[in-house]
């Protein structure tokens, strides 16, 4: 299920075109390291690490729509730092990277 959820992330990244092509390219390489992080998570914390997934699928959808609401991007990616804040200690790269993939989706409605 989450390789599927990371999937239709990436699919939705590259067939956005409200992504410029360097933002592009930086979201699919954050992706592509939350995907290794989240898959070391799902071998413990296998419900959280779907959570993560989902609410990084929800940003990216939100932040990729072409009649964006500030609003639904704003709660799913509270929703997105939530879903990692427990994990600070034990995963700081997963919460960094979670960080970063946030604030590039959070700026692409700039």
């Amino acid at each position: 299920m989450i390789e599927d959820t990371i999937k239709n992330i990436e699919a939705r990244i590259q067939s956005s075109e409200t992504i410029k092509e360097d933002r592009r390219r930086e979201l699919l390489q954050l992706l592509g390291t939350l995907k290794s992080e989240v898959a070391a998570l799902s071998q413990t914390h296998s419900e959280q690490a779907e959570s993560i997934a989902g609410f990084a699928e929800l940003s990216t959808r939100e932040a990729t729509r072409e009649q964006q609401n500030p609003q639904l991007l704003n709660l799913s990616l509270k929703g997105l730092n939530s879903s990692v804040e427990e994990f600070e200690r034990s995963h700081p790269h997963l919460v960094q990277i979670v960080n970063t993939i946030s604030n590039t989706l959070s700026n692409l409605g700039i």
